[in-house]
């Protein structure tokens, strides 16, 4: 999996990072290392629509961007 394979390209803004948190509720020194050990379970589903990854792991939704690798925004799953 090509998002797996470049992990440590993943990144965020510093918009990002507020966006995150909030939409997600935690509030987490690193949340790009947050992100980047949900996305690297091994129960994380990734798909690529797009020009983005989605990355569904333990009720959370994290969108990655597939070019840039820059984590756009995550929130809850809907129930």
């Amino acid at each position: 999996m090509e998002l797996l394979d470049n992990i440590e390209n993943v990144h965020t803004t510093e918009m990002g990072v507020d966006r995150i948190k909030r939409n997600i509720g935690v509030d987490v020194e690193d949340i790009v290392e947050y992100c980047k050990d949900k996305i690297k379970q091994d129960n994380a589903v990734i798909e690529m629509k797009g020009k983005n990854y989605y990355v569904t792991v333990d009720g959370v939704i994290i969108t990655v961007n597939a070019s840039s690798y820059t984590i756009i925004t995550a929130h809850k799953e809907k129930k």
